[in-house]
């Protein structure tokens, strides 16, 4: 973790948890919503790497 990072953290700590709400909220506002975590990014590579080896369904083939 940087160190801004850990000033933050540590800072947050002392707010109430009404506050931490406030934060929160705002910091999620000033973040896209379509940010790919790590784990986003594995499972898009593994589904890349099984429909190149044939393994999924297209969907037009799919019946409910």
């Amino acid at each position: 973790m940087s160190p801004t990072a850990k000033t933050i953290s540590g800072m947050v700590d002392l707010l109430s948890d009404r506050e931490k709400e406030l934060v929160f909220a705002l910091v999620s506002h000033l973040l896209p919503d379509d940010i790919a975590t790590p784990e986003d990014l594995a499972d898009i590579a593994q589904a890349r790497a099984e429909h190149e080896r044939g393994e999924t369904i297209d969907l037009k083939d799919l019946t409910l």
